[in-house]
């Protein structure tokens, strides 16, 4: 069976000359670290490298200048997705292939950011159970109106707060305490990226803003 990464490359070889020069960079890079991704067996590294080609296709310069926040950021990107996503991938992504998943994500409170912020002494134990419970109830508001940009920004914020427990050196690699909250990030990232990358691809002429850090 061939892999996501092998038939979005064959396709990108194809076309790639026809493509703006930024949006041509973002897509090699992207598909670069999917392609690391799906090499790799280790869940945390997989994680990793599919956080890194997402990041690949959604950043931009002018984040780096203003100091956008960087939810902010993907939250818009995942919205303007889901706008030019005539063939609704996204929609069956979320309401068939990965129903499961996400609403086991949601339920996990080692995702929540203000789980954290208690343990460090931020919060009181009732503010952050008072907001988890406010955020399951938005979230599943979310999904009863099949309101996908919303759903998949609520559970970024989750994969955003996994993504830095890792990065800043918050977890142990190959750690017991959170191979359920890897599995499912894994579990949805595995075809969210390629999603992502092929709704871009169909989208040439849509502005995507330029590549941060460019080929000097």
């Amino acid at each position: 069976m061939e892999s996501r990464h092998h038939n979005l490359k064959t396709r990108q070889r194809r076309e790639r000359h026809g493509y703006p020069d930024n949006l041509s960079l973002r897509v090699h890079r992207a598909l670069s670290w999917l392609d690391r991704a799906e090499q790799e067996a280790d869940p945390d590294s997989r994680f990793i490298f599919l956080w890194i080609a997402f990041n690949a296709a959604y950043a931009t310069e002018i984040d780096d200048r203003h100091g956008l926040n960087e939810q902010t950021t993907f939250n818009g990107f995942l919205q303007k997705l889901w706008d030019l996503d005539s063939q609704k991938r996204l929609d069956e992504l979320v309401w068939s292939a990965y129903s499961g998943a996400i609403r086991v994500l949601l339920d996990n409170p080692y995702v929540f950011r203000c789980f954290w912020e208690h343990q460090k002494g931020n919060l009181t134990e009732d503010h952050w159970k008072q907001s988890f419970e406010r955020a399951k109830k938005a979230a599943n508001a979310a999904l009863a109106k099949q309101n996908t940009p919303t759903v998949l920004a609520i559970v970024f914020s989750r994969i955003y707060t996994l993504r830095n427990q890792i990065i800043h050196g918050g977890a142990t690699w190959g750690g017991s305490v959170n191979r359920e909250q890897i599995r499912d990030c894994v579990a949805i990232l595995n075809d969210l990226v390629p999603t992502v990358i092929e709704i871009m691809m169909d989208n040439p002429g849509a502005l995507w803003g330029e590549a941060s850090y460019p080929v000097v």
